[in-house]
């Protein structure tokens, strides 16, 4: 028992017990050996490097992309982007839900990862895809009339990837917030090039347009598939069949899409002319 009036057995003073350490004693006290071994070091330089190459892999290849503003201008030319196709709107854009890593990164059986089917669910969570070096005859729209063989071609791509996975390969964003791309579907154990069964079919015409056009390294593929539908007279190169112009019908040269666009921008143009005269 000790008694208040005994000395202490150590001869510590309290107060140097209580005596605050400063930062820079601490420092000199730590025996900082042990971070210098290797099984400490090792391992910390490991799980660093796995966490941050996990990282920039979810970033490059699983991080889902809602619409084209998240798409970072480096990624255009360099990556393909997978998704489903939830909507067609012309014969040649249609609307894609992006769905990085397919089903192997467990899109479509995984509860969280299913593609919405509600067009309000769909509201900004979709690219628009303009498919490239193509253009399809134009559908009815803004008061215009619709080109011949627009609905065929509008059915045709409809049924060859509407609610299907394909696969874009970027090229640019256009002046309507479009993406430009080359798509591929799948069909059996054989990868379709979207855009190059479309003129094979007769139901496109290249892209001729004096700036903007996007090929991809297709475009020699493209023009000889175009003139190999004229010649067999397929789809929009259809012409009177020898019956056909017996009975009078001639021969009637076809309007490319660019130049009914063409076409109607001037008409456009005209009727504001006499609207303003008018007044």
């Amino acid at each position: 028992m000790r008694w208040p009036w005994s000395q202490n057995p150590h001869n510590v003073d309290d107060s140097d017990r209580k005596r605050p350490v400063s930062w820079a004693e601490s420092l000199n006290t730590t025996d900082w050996s042990q971070y210098t071994e290797a099984r400490t070091v090792v391992p910390s330089v490991l799980l660093t490097i796995t966490t941050l190459t996990l990282i920039r892999l979810y970033k490059s290849y699983l991080r889902r992309i809602p619409s084209v503003n998240y798409i970072k201008p480096d990624l255009f030319r360099r990556r393909s982007l997978f998704g489903k196709v939830t909507s067609v709107g012309d014969a040649d854009n249609f609307r894609f839900f992006h769905t990085p890593g397919g089903r192997i990164a467990g899109w479509g059986w995984l509860p969280w990862k299913r593609v919405p089917k509600r067009r309000d669910e769909l509201s900004a969570k979709t690219l628009h895809i303009r498919i490239a070096g193509i253009d399809a005859p134009e559908m009815a729209h803004f008061g215009h009339p619709a080109q011949p063989y627009s609905k065929e071609a509008y059915d045709w791509l409809s049924a060859y990837i509407l609610n299907r996975r394909v696969r874009a390969k970027i090229y640019r964003r256009d002046q309507y917030d479009r993406v430009i791309a080359t798509v591929f579907v799948r069909k059996g154990l054989f990868r379709r090039d979207v855009g190059l069964e479309m003129l094979k079919s007769g139901l496109a015409t290249i892209y001729e347009a004096k700036s903007g056009s996007e090929f991809g390294k297709f475009e020699e593929k493209y023009r000889k598939a175009e003139e190999k539908a004229r010649l067999a007279t397929k789809g929009i190169w259809t012409q009177p069949s020898l019956w056909e112009r017996l009975r009078g019908q001639r021969a009637k040269d076809m309007e490319s899409p660019r130049e009914y666009k063409t076409r109607m921008t001037a008409s456009d143009k005209t009727e504001v002319k006499k609207a303003a005269a008018k007044k």
